[in-house]
């Protein structure tokens, strides 16, 4: 017998909980082979500073229902990037944290940097000759992962993001008086979570009636036509734009007013270009202008999560510790479209997780329609069945009730 050791690392989501939630029920449901469960304490930096916990211990069965429905990310998380060179001296002293628990699966949870993990990790215990099964579980908001047809995390996200851009885009319609609203959504070289704000129109003619994506190269004179057009035909314009639009020389109209800060992993904090818009539009046109910065809440609102991405996000997990049962390592669990059902079907693989990490899928150029400032209806018949149906949460007076880590 052996132990189960998961982590979670990175942006958090309305369904990285629901990740782990399935890393525990299937774990729990193998305790012939599996004898605990340890969950790590802030991702791979907490392990190393010997924080984790045992879930086997601390989650029951009403708390592990709970989970599958909470925000934020239970574990904790961290942005911290292993060396390249797989010789360091901290790969032997995680190794031999690892022996000490009696490991034998390991599970990180997370988008591209958490990829890169599992990949580094898995490098070293080949040349170690370590049975420990390495699986990474995808999870982000950005659906910029390759190899795999969408990210969990990623429907919930879309789901909030057309939910608050159509109620936004109404709010705008009361006056009637010109207006410009501009909504800056997440997404910083990958446009897919912009793109869903395209779900908030009820007709082809509704708001948003301009989306920017940072696929497309952010031209300011071409904006200012933009806007000028939808004006002479309308009073209230909405425009969605992502925080990592740049121009053509690859500098992030956020970085029109200072420079960006970046983590470890060299990824730019950015914020701030819907603000920049608002002034410039305001000073062009002379308009009621407001922008409207999504932020944290788009990536991790549980309560109007997506139940399909909830249900996809356990199935996922589900399957990465039935691969890990059945040897494998070093791989990405991984979803592809069944093309022969007759509805939206999901069947669930795995690929190498050395194929994943230090990629990103950017949004199709195909998808990007009237000079970058549209998006297709074929992502419409993409996107759609991933924002289906609502998870029934338990609340407290009145308020959602959360698994909260004791």
């Amino acid at each position: 017998m052996g132990n189960i050791l998961v982590g979670q690392s990175g942006g958090p989501t309305a369904a990285i909980n629901a990740s782990l939630y399935g890393i525990i029920a299937q774990g729990k449901e193998n305790m012939d082979i599996f004898e605990k469960i340890y969950g790590m304490r802030n991702g791979i930096e907490g392990f190393l500073d010997d924080r984790y916990v045992n879930l086997s211990d601390t989650i029951n069965a009403d708390d592990l229902e709970l989970l599958k429905t909470t925000p934020s990310a239970y574990l904790g998380s961290c942005r911290y990037k292993l060396p390249k060179d797989i010789n360091d001296a901290v790969y032997p002293r995680l190794f031999e944290k690892l022996n000490a628990l009696n490991i034998t699966a390991l599970f990180y949870i997370g988008g591209n940097d958490s990829m890169d993990t599992v990949a580094k990790l898995s490098a070293y215990a080949q040349t170690i000759g370590s049975d420990i099964c390495i699986l990474g579980i995808p999870k982000t908001i950005d659906n910029d992962l390759v190899e795999i047809d969408h990210t969990p995390g990623f429907g919930s996200a879309a789901k909030f993001v057309a939910s608050a851009v159509r109620d936004i885009s109404m709010d705008s319609h009361v006056y009637n008086t010109k207006s410009v609203t501009i909504i800056e959504i997440m997404g910083r070289h990958a446009g897919w979570l912009t793109a869903a704000s395209l779900l908030a129109r009820k007709d082809k003619q509704d708001n948003p009636t301009l989306i920017y994506l940072p696929e497309v190269p952010f031209k300011l004179e071409s904006f200012y036509r933009d806007v000028e057009e939808k004006l002479a035909e309308r009073n209230n314009v909405t425009v969605c734009v992502s925080e990592g639009i740049s121009d053509e020389h690859g500098v992030f109209l956020c970085e029109y007013l200072q420079a960006a800060e970046a983590d470890t992993f060299g990824h730019k904090n950015l914020t701030g270009c819907g603000k920049l818009l608002e002034n410039m539009v305001k000073s062009k046109f002379g308009v009621k202008v407001r922008s409207v910065e999504l932020n944290v809440i788009q990536r991790a609102c549980a309560f109007i999560g997506s139940k399909a991405d909830i249900e996809e996000a356990v199935a996922a997990s589900r399957f990465g510790v039935q691969a890990a049962l059945a040897g494998e390592t070093g791989k990405m669990i991984s979803c592809e479209r069944d093309a022969s059902a007759e509805t939206y079907t999901l069947r669930y693989k795995t690929v190498p997780v050395s194929l994943v990490c230090n990629r990103e899928k950017k949004f199709p150029l195909e998808w990007i329609t009237k000079n970058g400032t549209d998006i297709s209806p074929a992502f419409l018949e993409y996107c759609t069945p991933l924002i289906m149906g609502e998870m029934q949460l338990k609340t407290e007076n009145g308020l959602p009730a959360y698994c909260y880590l004791k």
